[in-house]
């Protein structure tokens, strides 16, 4: 596998995400709130520690860097790059467009993200329109939940964490912490600084 500007051992991530513990390793930094309440745990994931620490090995492994394609039916694709550099690890998400060879970095995180975001009507857009022919992640609720860290939108509907709880479920989130994961969830990246409005949104650029 061949990405622009990476010079790494990149592999296929997507059939990682039926496996135990990819869930909780990529969104359980992201549901701590900033309060005084019980800290995440894998299990709101359908995971236990064993799990997850068993697919931290997979994830971070400097000689595998897994890629995650979610191509929408318009011709984009972000990739979801997990960006295994000794001292410099993270996870990287890009923006392809057709017929254009390069790809625009829509930001990246290791634990807290940087970069413009979308709009919570934009992550929308993107799962719930795949492209049928091309090759990555198709169902909707794995496409949201692996590019909500790109949510950045002070103006969240009521509806989101039903949403994503829904989603979570689907990936097999206990049914009754559904709720409770995705409010928390939505509540820390409400809390993400905020990109200067200037900026625009990563999907908007020439």
């Amino acid at each position: 596998m061949l990405i622009k500007g990476y010079d790494a051992p990149l592999v296929p991530g997507e059939p990682l995400l039926a496996r135990p513990g990819f869930w909780s390793n990529h969104l359980l930094a992201r549901c701590d709130e900033g309060t005084s309440a019980a800290p995440p745990s894998p299990e709101w994931f359908g995971d236990d520690g064993a799990d997850t620490d068993a697919m931290s090995e997979l994830l971070f492994a400097p000689e595998r860097w897994p890629v995650f394609r979610v191509p929408a039916a318009d011709g984009e694709e972000v990739v979801v790059i997990y960006r295994n550099l000794v001292g410099d690890h993270g996870t990287d998400y890009l923006l392809t467009r057709p017929g254009r060879s390069d790809a625009r970095r829509m930001g990246s995180g290791d634990g807290e993200f940087s970069g413009a975001g979308l709009t919570w009507q934009e992550l929308i857009r993107i799962a719930d329109h795949p492209s049928p022919t091309a090759e990555g992640v198709q169902h909707p609720a794995e496409r949201l939940l692996l590019l909500v860290p790109l949510l950045d939108d002070l103006h969240i509907p009521e509806t989101a964490s039903t949403r994503l709880g829904a989603a979570l479920a689907f990936v097999g989130a206990p049914q009754d912490t559904a709720p409770d994961t995705a409010a928390r969830l939505l509540a820390h990246l409400a809390r993400r600084p905020r990109h200067e409005s200037a900026w625009g949104s990563p999907l908007s650029g020439s």
